[in-house]
């Protein structure tokens, strides 16, 4: 029997069950704009290999605006208490199939600098460091997340790897902008973005070295 207050009947019938919480929500608004950054992937190929200025500014611009909505889809998902399940798991995927997409274009147009040349191992060795590391993080985590909490916790994002992702895509942006100024133009733009790149692929192998670490004491308790 249900109780009543204030004369109103508060039974709850078994035709009216109370609204499912934000995490049972397949589609909340920080999971579409999570959807819009892995679709945007074919429009940053696409403009990728358009000659010209417009053809830089849109490909930049893409990337700009997914590097934002990944800071501002996190941003809602807390303020607006809209986490769920699938946009905790698809918000990662988006993340790493934007930077290694845009990782793989870059290299397939080798940057002229003056002091080395034409030199298309320059950007090849960091790409391949933070895509394995990605590669390597992302089934790291899966597997810790069959093994128990203890371990989840040890591969849980820290600040190294949250510094690593802001390095990579101010550099990935720079580069982006730049990619037709290596052939004549701010070199020091050019230069600045490989800096920024390889600092990243840095900060990638440290928080890597550190995620293992931590692995490493839970499985000796």
């Amino acid at each position: 029997m249900g109780s009543e207050i204030n004369g109103r009947d508060f039974s709850i019938s078994k035709n009216h069950q109370p609204s499912m919480p934000s995490d049972s929500k397949l589609l909340t608004l920080p999971t579409i704009l999570t959807l819009g950054r892995v679709a945007a992937i074919p429009l940053l190929v696409a403009t990728f290999y358009m000659d010209g200025w417009r053809g830089t500014a849109a490909t930049t611009s893409i990337f700009a605006a997914a590097a934002v909505t990944d800071w501002l889809d996190g941003y809602i998902a807390r303020k607006m208490k809209l986490k769920s399940t699938f946009g905790a798991f698809l918000d990662p995927v988006a993340d790493k199939l934007m930077v290694a997409a845009t990782l793989v274009l870059l290299c397939t147009r080798p940057l002229e600098v003056a002091v080395l040349g034409q030199a298309p191992w320059l950007l090849i060795i960091p790409s391949i460091t933070i895509i394995g590391r990605e590669i390597t993080m992302s089934a790291l985590r899966e597997w810790a997340a069959s093994q128990g909490s203890k371990l989840q916790e040890a591969v849980a994002v820290n600040n190294l790897g949250k510094w690593k992702t802001a390095t990579q895509m101010t550099a990935l942006t720079i580069l982006l902008a730049t990619r037709d100024c290596s052939r004549g133009g701010p070199a020091i733009l050019v230069g600045s973005g490989v800096v920024l790149l390889y600092i990243a692929a840095g900060l990638a192998i440290w928080s890597f070295v550190v995620y293992m670490r931590k692995i490493w004491k839970v499985l000796l308790r």
